[in-house]
């Protein structure tokens, strides 16, 4: 399968494995390999699939978890790499492919198509909702199409309005005691990551 380009490189198989040898020269082959990807011009849905799959599986890689090991490095060094390619072809693609001489686009516009929401869309609409609840933009002016008009053009997506409400009445018939899973999830990893900042400053401090 063409998406899998990516993930079955020799790379992949070597994070798979903790105590791997030869990372180093895995990752040079495998930037590589991610910018010969980007090079082509015959299959825009091979690439861009390849890298958003790639991003995907080292984003939610097990080595992420580690610290300071060899494997969690390159991981995070190759979902950076692979993050910022997908952005240059984006914006790349949003120019109509064009070279250097090519017309060039507003620069917000390919901002807007650089960003990408990687979450669901029940994240999504937790989020919207939850900004308008605590009328944190524009003091509460804006209402949940207005929010959401923002997001759509700033993540380049095209969400319809009985989406957001269909999806916000699933959210609402949640049977937790807590129904907010986004921000519940979102402050849990926060607060780890700040203990886990603060567990390295001490680490360095010995």
């Amino acid at each position: 399968m063409e998406h899998l380009i990516l993930t079955e490189t020799d790379f992949f198989r070597l994070i798979g494995n903790p105590g791997s040898t030869g990372l180093g020269t895995a990752y040079n082959e495998f930037t590589t390999t991610v910018v010969s990807l980007c090079k082509e011009r015959e299959s825009v849905c091979r690439t861009v699939f390849a890298l958003s799959y790639a991003e995907t599986e080292l984003q939610y890689h097990d080595a992420m978890q580690e610290t300071d090991s060899s494997r969690s490095i390159y991981v995070r060094k190759a979902l950076s790499f692979v993050r910022k390619m997908l952005k240059y072809y984006q914006v790349r693609l949003h120019r109509g492919g064009a070279s250097e001489g090519g017309e060039k686009t507003n620069q917000r516009q390919e901002e807007a198509a650089a960003m990408r929401w990687t979450g669901s869309m029940a994240e999504l609409v937790e989020l919207i909702y939850g900004l308008d609840a605590m009328k944190l933009v524009n003091a509460g002016e804006p209402g949940i199409k207005e929010l959401l008009e923002g997001f759509c053009k700033v993540f380049g997506m095209e969400i319809k309005e009985s989406q957001c409400y269909n999806t916000y009445a699933d959210i609402k018939r949640r049977k937790n005691d807590s129904r907010t899973y986004f921000f519940d999830k979102a402050a849990e990893k926060l607060n780890r990551r700040m203990q886990e900042d603060e567990e390295r400053e001490r680490f360095r401090k010995r």
